[in-house]
């Protein structure tokens, strides 16, 4: 089941996001959770280290 959150965007971000999912065909909801989803992707088995960036805040999400 979908979890609903919601989260302060800083408006150029959300300009870009904006633009990025207009030219691509895909919702901004979708370019988030892909983002999320390969950022914090399971460790395949074999690979140690964190599940997150440890020189970044967890909080912070930058999407190029």
């Amino acid at each position: 089941m979908p979890v609903r959150t919601t989260v302060d965007i800083p408006e150029p971000l959300h300009e870009r996001l904006r633009r990025r999912a207009e030219s691509s065909g895909a919702s901004i909801r979708s370019l988030i959770v892909r983002a999320i989803e390969e950022t914090y992707a399971e460790p395949k088995k074999g690979k140690r280290g964190p599940l997150y960036p440890v020189d970044e805040n967890p909080h912070d999400l930058v999407l190029y």
